[in-house]
């Protein structure tokens, strides 16, 4: 009897010893995430809680307590790095782009920027619309977006009492909307080459790039939402959370609420306030070999991976690129030029450039951290079949006209709960396809003309971007977060609000009304409509007394 009990106990603490992925798909698939996202907005303890999200995960595929954690710890974790070189680049360009921006504190070049753009962007209005804009202006990635224009603004943000709350919505929202909208970014030829093994086994003839390109007026979500934050600065009002948020910063000039956890080393801030000021141009200078040497790259890598034979366009070049390459390059290389001129100028001298370096990558270890989890959970999700699960929900219901709509929601589901929108679009775009060509008829050349398919290609698009803005797991929403020195929870809770009125909107006038066969044209106006007068009757100004 003892035996038996010690065998019981022993299958439950130690399982099978190694993961398997689930064959089946079960509602068990759902609970890492769902775990992982309700600790996470309890506790507002996003470390602990993405790791207990993927612990019962992995407890589910093994069998057992004690076999969950330590897979968790040797397979997982290590897996998340070592099993994808697009991980590892993207920590390498967050850590360094850290660097960069610890360089530039030191040396006084950020106070310059502050000091400059002071004399235009006066308040705390013109502040925002400045952020909005280099938002638009940033357009060809987004993570180089959210680093770039949240570690650019924040110092001027907070002298403006923008609350960091604000600046990462503004920041997140300009982030992945905008390079999804992008003719040319890292987003639309991802997007574009989604299409190319579906089209091949369809005999489809058209280039999946010029079906993109007409799929842009469907992205609703990503629309709207670019219209709803700019209704916010322009009417200058604010609902829900970030109501709550912009009265404390803008009344008390608390940018951050009480008892945040900033997704950065206080010691960075520190070393800019305690800087001399020194000219701009000694930041803009190496923030414009950012982007230059990003671009550069990605036009190199894309002409050393194209096949001979193949045509050397410009569509061909971006597409074969590789963009966590070119992002590397970008900043380190930077970085090295930042200490350049402040060893030139005389405004640092090698040991304390060094050292500003080390500080800004430091800064940026809580960042790597989440993300190093929120990849993990991705992982775990994969081999759970949580994206197979959901979509097997709606698969059984679906019409021509609930098409759009039905793979918005699915979409969203799925990168909300996965933490990825990449992923998301990868998992659908060869589903939602051929589904799509079925129910149209079964003439794929007729097919993608159609707006149902146009739409439904781009309610994947705007639900995956959607879903990403609403979890506490995405990566984007880390850095978004970690970009702008923002509580990580505050600016998923207070973002939550109106993506969802964004998303809410973009579902019914877009995909919707599409789906029913209105008028393009009717769904964008009404959109607009909608937005704007939500901002106007719902939203509310602030006095500041």
């Amino acid at each position: 009897m003892i035996f038996i009990l010690l065998g019981a106990t022993a299958a439950v603490l130690y399982g099978s010893g190694e993961p398997e992925p689930l064959t089946g798909l079960s509602w068990t698939s759902l609970l890492p995430p769902l775990m992982a996202i309700a600790l996470a907005l309890i506790t507002k303890q996003a470390h602990l809680s993405l790791f207990t999200g993927i612990v019962i995960g992995v407890m589910v595929m093994t069998g057992g307590f004690w076999s969950g954690l330590t897979s968790t710890l040797d397979h997982y974790l290590v897996q998340s790095l070592a099993g994808s070189a697009g991980h590892t680049s993207i920590l390498f360009f967050t850590l360094a782009f850290g660097g960069l921006i610890g360089v530039m504190s030191a040396n006084g070049s950020m106070k310059g920027v502050v000091q400059a753009a002071s004399k235009y962007a006066t308040n705390n209005f013109r502040g925002q619309l400045v952020t909005a804009f280099l938002g638009l202006v940033i357009f060809f990635d987004d993570y180089s977006n959210t680093l770039l224009v949240g570690n650019m603004m924040r110092p001027f943000t907070d002298k403006v009492k923008i609350s960091r709350e604000k600046l990462s919505y503004l920041v997140d929202s300009t982030a992945a909307p905008v390079a999804s909208l992008a003719v040319i970014s890292t987003w639309s030829i991802f997007q574009a080459s989604l299409l190319d093994a579906p089209y091949r086994t369809h005999g489809i003839t058209q280039n999946s790039y010029f079906t993109f390109l007409q799929s842009i007026p469907f992205s609703f979500y990503c629309i709207f939402t670019l219209l709803f934050l700019f209704f916010t600065v322009f009417m200058k009002r604010e609902f829900g959370a970030m109501l709550k948020a912009e009265t404390r910063s803008q009344t008390t000039g608390k940018v951050l609420a009480e008892g945040a956890q900033p997704m950065m080393d206080k010691s960075l801030i520190d070393q800019f306030d305690s800087s001399e000021t020194s000219h701009w141009s000694f930041a803009a200078i190496p923030i414009s070999l950012v982007i230059m040497i990003t671009i550069g790259g990605l036009f190199i890598t894309g002409l050393n991976s194209l096949s001979d034979g193949v045509e050397k366009s410009f569509r061909n070049i971006i597409g074969a690129a590789d963009a966590n390459t070119a992002l590397i390059w970008g900043s380190f290389l930077s970085g090295f030029a930042a200490i350049g001129i402040s060893l030139i100028r005389g405004l640092l001298t090698l040991p304390k450039a060094m050292e500003a370096w080390i500080n800004g990558v430091r800064s940026m270890v809580m960042a790597c951290i989440i993300l190093i989890l929120a990849w993990t959970i991705g992982d775990v999700c994969a081999d759970m079949k949580t994206a197979e699960y959901i979509v097997s929900l709606s698969s059984g219901f679906i019409t021509p006209k609930l098409l759009p709509a039905i793979t918005f929601i699915t979409a969203a589901a799925i990168s909300f709960s996965t933490g990825s929108s990449w992923a998301t679009m990868s998992i659908l775009v060869p589903v939602i396809v051929p589904m799509a060509i079925q129910l149209l008829g079964g003439n794929g050349n007729e097919a993608v003309q159609t707006p149902i398919f146009l739409s439904s290609f781009a309610a994947v698009l705007s639900g995956s971007v959607f879903g990403d803005h609403c979890s506490p797991i995405s990566d984007t929403t880390v850095l978004s977060s970690t970009a702008s020195g923002a509580d990580h929870i505050d600016h998923v809770r207070t973002q939550l609000p109106y993506a969802l009125v964004s998303a809410g909107i973009a579902l019914f006038t877009g995909f919707i009304f599409v789906g029913m066969g209105m008028s393009l044209l009717l769904s964008h106006v009404l959109g607009i409509a909608l937005v704007a007068a939500v901002v106007r009757f719902f939203g509310k100004t602030i006095i500041v007394k």
